[in-house]
């Protein structure tokens, strides 16, 4: 195993936090993100995370079970803020004994945060500072600052920017940096700036134990970072989370499944939430083709511009061996010289 005491000593508190060797957090993806993937990252000392999607509360109960039989090392549920059935699916956590919870798609409700943090830790996702304040004020014990570099639901900010403004402001809090980290230098530079670890999801997304289909790491493997491509907004009165995708027939796809139903909510046959709930449908069934199906043409391609570094199908313990090696080089690099 790598010594890493620079880095050690700059992610002590994310470490802490997480229960882990390494302040490393998976983002939660879709279709990627179950029982295979996040107990390997767990066991190579990193922090996977269940996706939970649109999963029931039956279906989250059995994927925890099924992790907890491949790791007896801490990981996370990422739960979504809008699902018709949160609380219940809160409930399935506790049951389980579920140590942290990320809540994302959303401002967490009160009564879920209240619930969460009773038996858990809770981490959730800030785009801006003003938010960021805010979340951990309500409860909140972390936070993830992603920035629009990042592959899936992406808010409107750089991590460069985001770094800048929020981590030197809330040198207190504990804050994980994501959206377009690839290498090991990226993580070194965030942590130098007050960051209490990072979290990534691209590289782990084309990694050996990752299920999806060939075809789908195949098509990170020849991208580059302009291929990933964020999705247009056709009608304002849609407010639709971007989504950074690989350009592809499934991007022309999207528009064209806006433009139905902005249709359908000018007629009014349609109610605002209800038509944005079924473009979330849409991208849930149109990943679902590209990362079970290999339909990688029309399917939904989700990666992050950090995609041009992935080169090669590899085992998730190379993968973060590789970024903790190359950050502590980074961090070496820039230490002054040991006295003699």
């Amino acid at each position: 195993m790598t010594d890493t005491p620079r880095l050690d000593a700059l992610t002590q508190r994310g470490r802490a936090f997480l229960g882990t060797r390494h302040a490393i957090m998976a983002g939660a993806m879709s279709w990627v993100s179950e029982r295979n993937l996040v107990s390997a990252i767990s066991n190579a000392g990193g922090f996977g995370v269940i996706a939970c999607g649109a999963m029931t509360p039956a279906l989250l109960e059995a994927e925890i079970a099924a992790t907890q039989a491949l790791t007896d090392k801490p990981f996370g549920v990422n739960l979504i803020t809008m699902h018709p059935q949160l609380m219940d699916l809160i409930g399935v956590c506790r049951a389980a004994g579920v140590s942290h919870v990320v809540l994302a798609g959303g401002i967490p409700p009160g009564p879920a945060v209240a619930a969460i943090t009773d038996f858990a830790k809770l981490i959730a996702f800030a785009p801006n500072y003003a938010l960021a304040r805010k979340l951990l004020r309500s409860g909140t014990d972390a936070l993830v600052i992603e920035g629009s570099e990042a592959g899936g639901h992406i808010g409107p900010v750089s991590l460069a920017v985001l770094a800048q403004e929020i981590l030197p402001a809330l040198p207190d809090a504990t804050i994980f940096a994501a959206g377009g980290i690839g290498r090991g230098a990226a993580v070194a530079a965030l942590v130098e700036m007050g960051a209490a670890g990072v979290q990534l999801g691209t590289r782990f997304a084309a990694s050996a134990e990752s299920i999806a289909h060939p075809n789908f790491k195949k098509a990170f493997v020849r991208a580059a970072a302009r291929d990933a491509v964020a999705s247009v907004q056709f009608d304002p009165r849609l407010p639709v989370i971007p989504v950074r995708a690989l350009k592809n027939a499934g991007t022309e796809a999207f528009m064209e499944k806006q433009r139905e139903v902005s249709v359908l909510l000018e007629q009014g046959r349609i109610e605002l939430p209800a038509a944005q709930l079924e473009i979330e449908h849409y991208w849930a069934g149109a990943l679902r083709r590209a990362v079970i199906d290999g339909d990688v043409e029309n399917g939904s391609v989700m990666a992050g511009q950090s995609v041009g570094m992935v080169t090669a199908e590899e085992p998730v313990a190379a993968i973060i061996d590789s970024l903790v090696t190359e950050a502590e080089a980074a961090l070496a690099s820039r230490a002054p010289a040991e006295r003699g």
